[in-house]
């Protein structure tokens, strides 16, 4: 195993009121020094939900994305808020995002967008035993829900709108969980 670098300073960088960006001094095992620049995380992180409709039907959202300027087709997810569990954020976006509520939450993972130069984290949640439930949320407009066969899920990923990675990983993780070959290390 590799022995992680030294770390000789981190600086907050200048930047936007959106984007905290840290840099930091590293000293690698064999002597070479660096200056990495990542975008720090803020909060809690983030949770993606698989919310399972029934034992293969997964409810997808339709939602824009204004990084790629277009409408995409993914899992619903959200930022979690201060003092909130990883559940009880997943419940929230699901309640707000799809109308429905989860009595069966259970973390399957957790993803990193980005690790070479973003410390932010996505926990992956796998949402069961749904029943209608709707909070209002901050999206612009109501989200379209879409039912997807799990099953099916090859014939999803070929789709030109789906490319969230994460949303992505966060199927195949569930698919794997539900057929006993994934055990959560989380």
């Amino acid at each position: 195993m590799q022995t992680p670098p030294i770390i000789h300073s981190r600086r907050v960088a200048d930047g936007s009121r959106f984007l905290k960006i840290e840099i930091l001094d590293l000293e690698f095992s064999n002597g070479e020094r660096r200056t990495y620049e990542r975008l720090q995380g803020g909060g809690l992180g983030a949770a993606i939900i698989v919310p399972m409709l029934d034992d293969d039907t997964v409810l997808l959202v339709r939602e824009y994305g204004a990084g790629i300027e277009r409408y995409e087709l993914g899992l619903p997810k959200g930022r979690l808020d201060r003092d909130e569990t990883v559940e009880q954020g997943a419940n929230r976006e699901l309640k707000e995002e799809i109308g429905y509520g989860a009595r069966q939450l259970h973390i399957l993972h957790t993803l990193s967008l980005s690790p070479s130069y973003m410390s932010s984290m996505t926990h992956v949640v796998l949402a069961r035993d749904l029943y209608p439930e709707r909070l209002t949320g901050d999206e612009p407009e109501e989200l379209e829900v879409v039912p997807w066969k799990l099953s099916e899920l090859h014939t999803l990923i070929g789709r030109e709108d789906v490319s969230d990675g994460r949303s992505i990983a966060a199927l195949f993780i569930a698919r794997e969980y539900l057929a006993g070959r994934f055990k959560p290390q989380v």
